[in-house]
């Protein structure tokens, strides 16, 4: 089998998309990306820096004030996005073939992604035709009612991990709620997010409502967070990055909705169905290259039953189908970058002094070359080793015993992250009481990562800064403006008069 699949039509030089038109860097500045099969450049972006983004913002700035898409009917905003909904979905093959190439995410797991950014446009373009504000009533004296208002230019900074689906994520709701943005991609991965401007266009989206301006974090990402007329981030990536973003929007008193990283414990009681435990939680992390936020890359598990959980997780991350990215029957692929590569095995090295390696650990037989890990589990690793500690977003996991409840929630919370987190047991009390008592902003019982759109995601302690999905993304994207009316005589308080 040859290592890897070249698409056909690729790209050998990507641009922003700056007020409806393809443009290089204002300098003419590029950057180089990598095939993470081979890691060999295949293509150039254009770099981004403040010049772009002032020039990607002037555009979308004007299209906010002057142009028709803030104005539209939510009915009219809606048949575009179902528009561009329907676009990505009779492409998904192409999109899924990119991304897989681009990413290194295997071609199956791509296409889904693909497929779910069709459904995130989709749904919001449900929700803004729905979507009823609020008005509160005082029969006879008082009307309430709440205006939701477009609020400008939304600053939009994506990461390499599935990023077309991520991408689709920010867009759907900032477009749906009548804002304009400025998309910054993530630099490794800037092939499929190039594609966004032609659907758009397609699909009938104003000239200068989507802005892309391609680069480094540090140069068009951080000239983008500090550009004064961009009153929105949203932002997804590591932690540390969105300290610094934190930061950097503070002066402005920008809106900010940050999903960071996470180290998302998966608690596995003895009362389990053991079966479905081991299938769902070899999933949550070995599932997208292991390169997810959500990621249950801590398994707690009840001593009791620890032992025959372990040996029965390794053999099975043992069967787990390492193969190139376009190949339908593989699971893991390549991870999207050599510095990442460098990054999760030194992880794994570290892991080797810390615990007991049962696993993997090292690259899979069959690839001396290119970002290739093998599904790597250790056990035994005690609550202040590093592989427990720190996020290492690749295919690795360590395994705990516990024997309390109470000793399993002080593990599952002895961690900075708070994101997410996957409680397995029988006991319906169990279940509950123990889901509210984890500082997670997410929790599934007996169930991997199945995501509703209605429902709010976003993290708590360094997993993140508010929530998104469904009406909390509304919120973001939106000025509530509360009017009221006297209905009766006024009732006002006499300053003044004799």
């Amino acid at each position: 089998m040859v290592e890897t699949r070249i698409p056909a039509d690729l790209p050998g030089h990507i641009q922003h998309y700056i007020n409806g038109a393809f443009v290089d860097s204002a300098d003419g500045d590029t950057f180089d990306v990598l095939d993470p099969v081979t890691n060999e450049n295949y293509a150039t972006a254009a770099a981004g820096k403040k010049a772009d983004i002032d020039l990607a913002v002037a555009s979308a700035r004007t299209a906010f004030g002057h142009g028709k898409w803030p104005r539209m009917l939510p009915r009219e905003r809606s048949r575009v996005l179902h528009r561009i909904a329907d676009i990505v979905e009779s492409r998904d093959q192409r999109l899924a073939e990119l991304e897989s190439y681009d990413s290194g995410l295997p071609i199956t797991q791509a296409l889904g992604q693909a497929r779910r950014a069709a459904e995130n446009f989709r749904f919001f373009a449900d929700l803004i035709v729905a979507q009823a504000d609020d008005t509160f009533k005082v029969p006879g004296r008082q009307l309430n009612y709440v205006n939701r208002k477009p609020i400008g230019v939304a600053g939009l900074i994506t990461p390499w991990n599935t990023p077309f689906m991520l991408e689709s994520w920010k867009l759907g709701p900032a477009l749906a709620t009548g804002n304009t943005v400025v998309l910054k991609p993530a630099e490794f991965t800037p092939l499929s997010a190039s594609l966004w401007a032609g659907i758009f266009e397609e699909a009938g989206l104003p000239r200068g409502v989507f802005n892309l301006v391609n680069g480094l974090g540090e140069d068009a990402g951080d000239a983008l967070v500090k550009h004064p007329d961009v009153p929105l981030i949203s932002f997804t990536g590591e932690s540390r990055t969105g300290q610094t973003i934190f930061g950097n929007a503070a002066p402005f008193l920008k809106g900010l909705s940050m999903e960071l990283g996470g180290k998302s414990p998966a608690i596995v009681f003895a009362d389990a169905d053991i079966d479905a435990a081991i299938d769902a939680t070899i999933f949550g992390v070995f599932s997208l290259n292991g390169e997810r936020c959500t990621a249950g890359s801590r398994i707690l598990v009840e001593r009791s039953v620890y032992t025959e959980f372990v040996e029965r997780y390794a053999a099975q991350a043992k069967r787990i189908k390492v193969g190139y990215p376009h190949d339908p029957a593989t699971e893991v692929g390549a991870l999207v970058h050599p510095e990442h590569f460098d990054k999760v095995m030194s992880y794994v090295e570290i892991g080797k002094l810390e615990a007991r390696l049962v696993a993997g650990g090292g690259r899979p037989e069959g690839f001396p070359t290119g970002n290739f890990v093998a599904p790597t589990v250790f056990a035994d690793v005690s609550a202040d080793a590093r592989i427990f500690q720190e996020e290492i977003f690749g295919p690795v996991v360590a395994i705990t015993p516990f024997d309390t409840d109470d000793e399993a929630l002080a593990l599952a919370n002895g961690v900075r992250y708070g994101l997410a987190a996957y409680v397995w047991t029988n006991d319906l009390k169990r279940a509950h009481t123990f889901a509210s008592s984890i500082e997670a902003g997410m929790v599934w019982l007996n169930s991997n990562n199945v995501r509703d759109l209605r429902t709010p995601f976003g993290g708590v302690k360094a997993s993140g800064l508010g929530h998104e999905g469904g009406y909390r993304s509304i919120d973001f994207y939106t000025d509530q403006q509360a009017v009221h009316i006297t209905l009766g005589e006024a009732h006002n308080p006499t300053f003044g008069k004799n």
